[in-house]
């Protein structure tokens, strides 16, 4: 199971912080109302060109809220818990992100806790944004209003925090516009703030004083950080649009309250007084409260927690507008619920057809319930034949998304890839009953023929993610050569990116790690990867010898309890881990044993030089440290770097010895430094003001120098920066419309592509930026190159293999005496196998023959050296291996 942007991933930015997609068309810009636009400065802003977009893992965290506009058709939007809000492109079947502006001062407004959209006016849009309502999050909440569907935007800043990554962010929606008069808005606010409302479109707000209730559940009083113990508030508001008319407020407005004994509240005069309604519910809180207007129903979906990961009990109640009357129409008996039910909806062409989910069914699977006659009778998107198997109404294909299996293959009656989990938002398409979407921990799943369900039929169900990149960063490499791009990703673990627009086929496994938090690869044999994260048990660390294609568990010293950071040596001989829970440790080979490390304290932050095998580095506490024998033991350097704040530091490839360190705190040193002389001593860049991460890229044309590229705040503005003369001058690269709030994790140059940088971020994925002033320094080669010589072997393996569908990788070796300048493999398939996703190469098929073309980095192949490449595919019937296979039209030797 994955719990995807847990409180434990956000925190990590939190505390630092103390603490793409390219946007085409405007890019949005926020304007708030109550602070000014940043002033100019002398640093270089216009000296170069950058694109930007996200290197592309489709999801990867929790999807709390989606929002159809109910006047016109195939708008929609999306929220997210740390990665800000989306609207869907129906054109280009994606969501485009709206709030990449979100700057590192306002990081907290990432956090997305409630979404309107206007039904009036259907260019109007609202956010309420705020990340926590504790001290994590430096700034207040606010309410976030776009009068063009979110490609700009004004803010009005609130006197309280919200909570976008709080317990409870599944609820909701807290924010609604009066589908009457869209002047009037309502927002349910955490902490005991009660019920607010604005009266000119978002503009001011106010507490609704006559509202009597602001809450009393918190998921865990005893917590005294103001997480679990923060009052979840006022949780949703519904309006009844039959009671008003346009231009005019809507009398009838509803209002979910996280208490258990008082749930539901009304008012039934536009919001001057307020009364809970008798006969509800008791016991639970109403996580949704949907009102179906054609049948005048209101339906409440109820747990006994908040969510979105607990949940042990559930009901579903109809309250009967014009009557009064109450009915519990749960699909299951009380005592058979071990979940809670949120997700809700109401079919708008289908008066009485309804939805919800299970959404804390965790195992074997979620649930989805379906009533076509206002929850007297309910179907599920699945049961029990006889247990363990399991008849689905669904079909789930991932092949656009394949890591969503998480390469499981569970027993019965756990299935690969599930159904979903912490599935909060479901909502049916106003428009169109064949059309439902769903959130999950990890994606947006949908379908566009639902209404095979009342027929006996299946339907189909599959990813509805792309554009949608909600991962936190914890960690890049870029290898000099192999794959361009290594991460390491909380919630998720990570992944090798042999194509930066196409999703990979597999996060890392052997072992599978909740969060990796620190990876590194040995520079003079990139074959050579470790990582190490955060699991529930051992293991916390893998190797690969492959650059991280295939990964082997290793072992580790006693009482390692999260990952904390790795370094390989440069040869790759040996390795240096500092966990938590256990001292600094090193080990040569691959980690069959560990031997503590003496002179470094244990927490300190390590990392290798890119030259030397025997040197490593360490630091903590304002004090660097310096191993020459391999990590056996430590010596004491430079001291007076900062002593509080994360830092950051990682040393130059090809030089011994030249380390630049980023990091420190506003309230004591802060900056970037540089050594020459390993570590002994440092000298600061005066330019720098604050630094939070530094990696390098290939050379700028001309220069000897690689690129050195930053997180920092340089003359007055925060940005990534780039200096191509050792740090002399600094250029600017990205811009206003693409600041992703906190990118202080990591950032690395691309060794083979000048220019090219991959940005961390804490829930918008790796950003990808371009420069469009290459000078010639590109490495792109000749785009239809003919083979040197066709002298070849060929190795071929199905990695893994799932019903209808499978993974393999394919080794092209060159035998012969001449380089390949370029080559093109062939061969068939012996059954109907398909091609669905390939890395590493290009391809072509037509019927059972597949043609595999190099990619820029990989056309050149010394006599004796190999080319890899991997794909996923589909079969039915059988998935035998090709028998034969050729390059450039003659025939290799198969292996």
């Amino acid at each position: 199971m994955r719990l995807s942007a847990r409180p434990i991933a956000a925190l990590v930015a939190a505390l630092a912080l103390t603490v793409g997609l390219s946007v085409t068309g405007t890019p949005a810009v926020a304007r708030p109302d109550d602070r000014p636009a940043a002033e100019a400065s002398d640093v270089s802003f216009a000296a170069d060109t950058y694109t930007w977009k996200n290197a592309r893992i489709d999801g990867g965290g929790f999807v709390p809220g989606i929002v159809f506009n109910r006047s016109e058709k195939n708008l929609a939007y999306a929220r997210t818990d740390i990665g800000g809000a989306y609207r869907w492109d129906q054109a280009g079947k994606r969501w485009t992100p709206l709030l990449d502006w979100v700057d590192w001062d306002r990081w907290g407004w990432s956090g997305v806790v409630g979404l309107a959209s206007d039904t009036a006016d259907p260019d109007n849009v609202y956010a309420a944004v705020g990340t926590y309502t504790n001290s994590w999050d430096p700034t207040n909440g606010a309410v976030l209003r776009s009068s063009d569907r979110g490609a700009s935007w004004k803010a009005a800043t609130l006197p309280f925090k919200l909570g976008g990554n709080m317990p409870g962010r599944g609820m909701g929606e807290r924010l609604a516009v009066d589908p009457n008069k869209n002047s009037v808005l309502y927002l349910g606010a955490p902490s005991g703030k009660g019920l607010w409302r604005s009266t000119d479109s978002g503009v001011t707000w106010s507490r609704v004083t006559a509202f009597p209730n602001p809450g009393n559940y918190a998921s865990d009083p005893s917590d005294t950080s103001g997480y679990g113990n923060d009052n979840q508030g006022i949780v949703w508001v519904t309006f009844d649009e039959r009671s008003g008319s346009a231009g005019s407020v809507t009398k009838d407005v509803y209002v979910g309250v996280a208490d258990k004994e008082n749930t539901v509240y009304r008012s039934t005069d536009g919001g001057v007084t307020w009364s809970r309604i008798a006969g509800q519910p008791t016991g639970y809180l109403a996580h949704k409260g949907v009102l179906d207007s054609s049948t005048g129903q209101l339906y409440l979906t109820l747990s006994d927690t908040g969510g979105p990961y607990d949940g042990a009990k559930g009901r579903i109640w109809r309250y009967d507008t014009k009557s009064g009357a109450w009915a519990d129409v749960s699909p299951v008996a009380e005592a058979d619920t071990y979940y809670g039910f949120s997700g809700l909806s109401v079919d708008r062409q289908k008066p009485g057809t309804l939805m919800a989910t299970a959404y804390s069914s965790w195992w074997p699977d979620t649930q989805i319930f379906r009533s076509t006659d206002s929850g007297a009778t309910w179907s599920r998107a699945w049961d029990y034949t006889s247990y363990p198997n399991r008849s689905n109404r669904y079909t789930l294909d991932v092949s656009s998304v394949p890591w969503l299996s998480w390469g499981a293959n569970p027993s019965p009656p756990e299935t690969s890839p599930k159904l979903g989990w912490m599935t909060e938002a479901l909502e049916i398409d106003p428009f169109d009953s064949d059309r439902m979407m769903y959130g999950t921990g990890a994606t947006v799943y949908g379908t566009e023929n639902l209404t095979s369900w009342d027929s006996g039929g299946q339907f189909t169900i599959t990813p509805v993610v792309k554009g949608l990149e909600e991962t936190a960063v914890n960690d890049l490499a870029s290898p000099p050569s192999g794959a361009p791009l290594l991460s390491a990703l909380g919630d998720i673990g990570g992944f090798r990116h042999t194509d930066l627009d196409a999703v990979p086929a597999m996060m890392f496994t052997s072992p599978n790690l909740d969060s990796t938090t620190s990876l590194d690869f040995a520079q003079a044999s990139p074959g050579t990867v470790v990582r190490v994260g955060n699991a529930d048990a051992a293991p916390h660390i893998g190797f690969s010898t492959d650059n991280g294609a295939n990964w082997f568990q290793g072992s580790e010293p006693s009482g390692v309890t999260a990952g904390g950071t790795v370094a390989a040596a440069a040869d790759g001989s040996g390795f240096v881990w500092s966990p938590e829970g256990a001292g600094v440790h090193r080990t040569t080979g691959y980690g069959n044993t560990w031997t503590a490390s003496t002179g470094i304290p244990a927490g300190a932050t390590v990392e290798s030089d890119r030259v030397n095998p025997k040197k490593f580095y360490g630091f903590k506490a304002g004090t660097f440290y310096v191993s020459t024998d391999g990590g056996a033991s430590f010596t004491a350097r430079a001291t007076g770097l900062p002593a509080e704040g994360n830092v950051r530091f990682k040393a130059l490839p090809g030089t011994e010895g030249d380390i630049w360190f980023a990091g420190g705190a506003a309230t004591g040193s802060y900056g970037l430094w540089r050594s020459t002389d390993s570590g002994a001593t440092f000298t600061r860049f005066t330019g720098v003001e604050q630094a939070d991460s530094v990696g390098f890229g290939k050379a700028a044309p001309g220069a000897s120098y690689q690129a050195v590229y930053v997180s920092a705040k340089i003359g007055g503005v925060r940005g990534i920066f780039r200096s191509t003369d050792k740090g002399a001058t600094w250029t600017r690269i990205n811009d206003d419309a693409h600041q992703w709030a906190w990118t202080g994790a990591a950032i690395t140059g691309d060794p083979r592509v000048y220019g090219r940088v991959y940005v961390s971020t804490n829930g918008r994925g790796i950003q990808v930026g371009e420069t469009s002033n290459t000078g010639g320094g590109g490495t792109d080669p000749d785009p239809d190159p003919e083979p040197g010589d066709s002298d070849c072997s060929v190795t071929y393996k199905v990695t893994n293999q799932w019903s209808g569908g499978f993974q393999a990788d394919v080794t092209v070796t060159n035998t012969g005496t001449t380089a390949y300048d370029g080559w093109q493999l062939g061969w068939s398939f012996p059954g109907d196998q398909k091609v669905t996703q390939m890395w590493n190469a290009s391809h072509q098929q037509s019927g059972t023959k597949v043609t595999a073309t190099n990619v820029g980095w990989n056309g050149k192949v010394a006599p004796g050296s190999s080319a890899g490449f991997g794909f996923t595919g589909t079969w039915t019937g059988a998935n035998a291996e090709p028998a034969a296979f050729t390059l450039g039209g003659e025939a290799c030797t198969v292996g």
